[in-house]
């Protein structure tokens, strides 16, 4: 699965967290977290679970479009 790096970007300015604010809240690693945040790689369904608890959204809120990832 892979984030919208905007999205993502919108919810962090949203709950006025940086990438290591949310790293700690959810217990990850910083580079994990920058996985997430940066949409660039695929990362396991778990893993986004928990940043999005910790921006307080909803999965697919921060979720690339299908779409997009096909192209």
């Amino acid at each position: 699965m892979k984030t919208d790096k905007e999205k993502v970007h919108i919810a962090m300015a949203r709950s006025c967290i940086s990438v290591k604010g949310i790293a700690e809240a959810a217990r990850m690693p910083i580079p994990t977290v920058k996985n997430v945040v940066n949409g660039n790689r695929s990362v396991r369904p778990e893993t986004i679970g928990r940043v999005a608890k910790v921006l307080q959204v909803d999965v697919t809120d921060i979720l690339a479009d299908e779409k997009e990832e096909e192209a």
